[in-house]
């Protein structure tokens, strides 16, 4: 869906007294919530790489040479959420096995909820990033072993 066009519609959500508005077309489906008056757009498929914001020009922080493990990094720049909402459960705890494929955290990304999925089966060993905290492009996210 074009950019534009998704902003038109977080504006429309944003300024009626509409609640929920979800639109299908054959690029994907896109689901806009409005709670506590912040509006929030979560995604059913994956952004197209056009519109995936772009790399930010700071390098990534690397991960500590003393960890060992798969490391999971982030796919694009946006803020951490451990779980889908306030008082959702975490996604994934330290010590928890997960699958290949299987969503471990959410980046939001210009009023976009985008899951991360794990790029590896594993255990999670460690959490590089608190709760709510802003992520840059290839920042280090978890360690899988």
């Amino acid at each position: 869906m074009d950019l534009r066009k998704l902003k038109t519609l977080i504006d429309l959500v944003s300024e009626s007294n509409i609640s929920e508005l979800e639109i299908t077309e054959a690029d994907g489906k896109v689901r806009i919530v409005k709670s506590d008056g912040t509006v929030m757009v979560p995604m059913a498929q994956a952004m197209p790489m056009a519109a995936a914001p772009m790399a930010a020009a700071a390098p990534a922080a690397a991960a500590p040479a003393a960890e060992t493990g798969h490391v999971v990094k982030s796919p694009m720049v946006g803020t951490f959420y451990r779980a889908s909402g306030p008082n959702a459960k975490a996604f994934v705890e330290v010590g928890q096995q997960v699958k290949e494929g299987e969503a471990i955290c959410i980046i939001e990304a210009m009023k976009i909820m985008n899951e991360i999925d794990s790029d590896k089966a594993g255990t999670i060993t460690k959490i590089l990033v608190e709760n709510g905290q802003p992520v840059e492009f290839g920042q280090p996210l978890f360690i899988i072993e």
